[in-house]
């Protein structure tokens, strides 16, 4: 599989991202050689910039994104990835406020990004908790993270479920977790410190508009991960992942794979 890294400037070292985190990462999704949810992306990408009060250029239109990856990604051939975006503020040294922006972005290849692209063991994480506040639900550096990737690696886990201070659920390292028990999906709130997510968003969407469960946004105890049937975890970054394994507990994941069939054959149907 081929590694495709664009940048629209020159990366310097000395860059804001690369200092201070001063950035914002997003992903764009292509499926059988097109891009699919490119409006969910692109207003979540502009919602994101406004939190980190980015300068958003007027060139940054959806029409300029899907121009750009046409050529830089999907004539390449490539036919099923996750484009990862990330924009961050220039060391142009004007103040913060009016400091110009500038991207660059990396393909990774996948096979069909609405389907489960493997099974994951997980575990719960007590030494650190991450936030629950109007940056907490994009996508942007957190050290909460690194530290837990780490103690992922160390215990030989693929992720990690992440509370908040109140000792809720939020998320995991990389995605959203969603827990079906009978026919309800609970997923964390948002105001829990759960990710926006244009991936998961667009198939909750879809399962709650075709009545295949009920979805109920609730604060969760970790505890709950152990009464679940089934746990999908659902990453922008990553893709979808079903939850084999918390702790001495096995999970299967016939409802959600069914879930998986009927959404990605609406996609398939012509427009």
């Amino acid at each position: 599989m081929q590694k495709i890294i664009y940048t629209l400037d020159h990366l310097q070292l000395l860059n804001r991202s690369f200092l201070y985190g001063d950035a914002v990462w997003v992903s764009f999704f292509i499926r059988n050689g097109q891009i699919i949810m490119g409006e969910e992306s692109y207003f979540f990408l502009m919602a994101s910039m406004r939190k980190m009060r980015l300068t958003i250029p007027l060139t940054y239109t959806l029409e300029f994104f899907q121009a750009l990856f046409q050529n830089e990604v999907l004539s390449k051939g490539i036919q099923n990835a996750i484009i990862q975006l990330m924009v961050y503020r220039k060391q142009d040294g004007k103040p913060l406020p009016r400091s110009e922006t500038s991207f660059f972005f990396e393909v990774d290849e996948k096979q069909d990004i609405l389907k489960i692209q493997g099974n994951i063991e997980l575990d719960l994480i007590k030494e650190i908790n991450v936030n629950a506040n109007l940056l907490s639900n994009i996508r942007v550096h957190s050290p909460e993270n690194i530290f837990a990737q780490i103690y992922a690696e160390e215990n030989d886990l693929d992720d990690v479920i992440l509370l908040n201070p109140n000792k809720k659920i939020a998320r995991s390292i990389f995605g959203n977790l969603l827990f079906l028990q009978g026919n309800v999906v609970k997923i964390p709130k948002q105001t829990d410190g759960a990710y926006i997510s244009p991936l998961m968003e667009n198939f909750v969407t879809f399962v709650h508009k075709n009545k295949l469960a009920e979805i109920e946004e609730a604060e969760i105890i970790a505890f709950e991960s152990q009464k679940a049937d089934e746990i999908l975890r659902i990453s922008d970054e990553k893709g979808i992942h079903s939850v084999s394994k918390i702790r001495n507990k096995t999970f299967e994941n016939t409802g959600f794979s069914e879930m998986l069939v009927r959404w990605r054959q609406a996609f398939d149907l012509p427009v």
